[in-house]
């Protein structure tokens, strides 16, 4: 019997309102341009929200600390890696930074990693 995620619930109630970003592309003069469209015209969705301090890393002597977090939430197949998540309440905007995990693959729940964009220094 294989050790995964047997019947798997999530932990957190889907209570954090946000909104999804898909991007819209357009060609011009050969180079592939996205543009999202604003946060009020994104698609509602609720799901469970949670940081973790960021991540740590160290390049070229240069440390940083990148604001990721992973959302849980319903399946949806319009979420995908390309597009952008936008929370409601803090107004702040993140990009998923790798295919979302269809867990399972029972087309219930989604687990989707991301990080913020842009940031105050």
């Amino acid at each position: 019997m294989a050790r995964g995620r047997r019947n798997y619930k999530p932990a957190a109630p889907f209570n954090v309102a946000m909104r999804l970003l898909v991007p819209t592309t357009t060609v011009v003069k050969g180079v592939t341009k996205k543009s999202y469209p604003n946060p009020e015209d994104g698609i509602l969705f609720n799901g469970s929200f949670r940081t973790f301090g960021g991540t740590e890393s160290n390049i070229n002597d240069v440390y940083t600390i990148v604001d990721t977090a992973t959302i849980d939430t319903w399946y949806n197949p319009q979420i995908k890696a390309d597009c952008r998540i936008y929370l409601c309440e803090a107004g702040m905007t993140y990009e998923i930074i790798a295919t979302p995990e269809n867990i399972e693959m029972r087309n219930q729940y989604l687990q989707i990693r991301c990080r913020r964009l842009g940031g105050d220094a």
